[in-house]
């Protein structure tokens, strides 16, 4: 039976689509999917359904987490949506059940059909189906098959690489986005070129939509010259994190941080056959609160990699009140690398650049120009100035 174009939510919601695909072995090795999936287990949550929020619920949503949960609840502290949903994949036959962590933010997970991406799901088009489509929906990385965005074609449909790659989907799926955000100038134009007519923004949802609460000055010893907060992969280059310690015109202190990877050990052993001065912490990752008390023992935040997006941490490091030395290099997110939040280096400068910055430490001023320019209320407005104006009158309707 082919899927109907269902009706938008009764009250506003955002979804957010990840990439993340939980489970293993895929369902087809085990037992075969069921045809008609049972959506009870969605039940939590609400979608999209129950009063109008009122102004006093607003002011009680927290715009913290990681880029998966800010840009969402961001949109409905602003008042853009009431209720918040952020889904992903599973390829196991059994997938938890939905998950109301809030009132207004609730996490789901839905079987694939098939080990592919994008990602097709009958089992969340059986949900579209059933309980409405969301008014905005954003769809991260991998990103969905055209059948749920075709489910979808009443929503404002956005799309946000979050890594180098302008565009992770193919072109008969792109073209279904009302918005594609990007990282960068040239991201932009590779999009625009592939998809002629497709509107773009450079509005990196991991270093905007910035939470200066949960990452904010806290005082204290600094007992690290640097500090480096990424996952334990190649491409994050700590490789040239660890040239510049060796070269550096004075010994210096680092710590890295790992939330993930596969190189944890592998970077440690390195370390310690060069003998330089990083400690570690991780992998599995700490909470953004510990993170935030870990970069407050350092003075400046590195980002290292090349092939990479516009990484939350730039920002993170910059409102802990660090100011950051970036790799010249970065293919997403130099805009925000300015004169007062810190500057760029080569990698065969990177050692002297970061004396240079430590030297120059009172000269920065991270955490204001962050304050001032993308946090979540200033990137929600920039957002919600690109909304069709439907969103406008559904706003101004909405419960006192």
């Amino acid at each position: 039976m082919p899927f109907q174009n269902p009706r938008l939510t009764e009250r506003p919601s955002i979804v957010v689509i990840g990439d993340l695909v939980e489970g293993w072995p895929p369902h087809g090795l085990t037992e075969p999917p069921h045809e008609e999936p049972d959506l009870g287990e969605h039940l939590p949550g609400a979608f999209g359904r129950g009063h109008r929020m009122l102004q006093a619920e607003r002011e009680a949503v927290a715009v913290t987490g990681g880029y998966l949960e800010r840009l969402p609840l961001a949109m409905v502290r602003a008042g853009w949506a009431d209720h918040a949903e952020i889904w992903h994949h599973a390829r196991s036959l059994h997938v938890p059940p939905a998950k109301a962590e809030t009132p207004w933010l609730t996490r789901r997970v839905f079987r694939l059909d098939e080990e592919r991406a994008p990602f097709a799901s009958t089992h969340m088009l059986r949900f579209i189906e059933a309980f409405g489509a969301p008014h905005i929906l954003v769809v991260l990385g991998l990103g969905v098959d055209e059948a749920v965005l075709a489910a979808c074609s009443r929503s404002f449909r956005i799309y946000n690489s979050i890594d180098a790659p302008a565009l992770r989907v193919p072109n008969e799926v792109g073209r279904h986005f009302d918005l594609v955000l990007t990282g960068a100038q040239w991201q932009s134009d590779e999009v625009e070129a592939r998809l002629p007519g497709t509107a773009t923004a450079i509005m990196p949802i991991g270093p905007e939509f910035a939470d200066p609460e949960t990452f904010r000055p806290l005082g204290g010893e600094k007992r690290y010259d640097v500090v480096y907060v990424a996952a334990a992969q190649k491409y994050k280059r700590h490789d040239i994190l660890f040239d510049a310690l060796a070269d550096a015109p004075r010994r210096l202190k680092c710590l890295c941080v790992f939330g993930y990877g596969e190189m944890g050990e592998e970077l440690r052993r390195e370390a310690a056959s060069r003998d330089l001065d990083v400690e570690f912490v991780g992998p599995p990752g700490v909470s953004f609160a510990e993170v935030n008390t870990l970069m407050n023992q350092a003075r400046v935040g590195v980002v290292c990699g090349v092939d990479d997006g516009a990484p939350a941490i730039l920002t993170e490091y910059m409102l802990a009140g660090l100011p950051v030395l970036a790799n010249e290099k970065l293919s997403c997110g130099l805009q925000f690398i300015t004169s007062e939040t810190g500057r760029t280096a080569s990698a065969e400068d990177f050692g002297a650049a970061l004396v240079a910055t430590l030297n120059d430490i009172d000269t920065f001023q991270p955490r204001q120009a962050v304050l001032e320019r993308w946090i979540w209320p200033k990137t929600a407005e920039r957002l919600a100035a690109l909304l069709p104006p439907r969103f406008a009158a559904a706003r101004q309707a909405e419960a006192p």
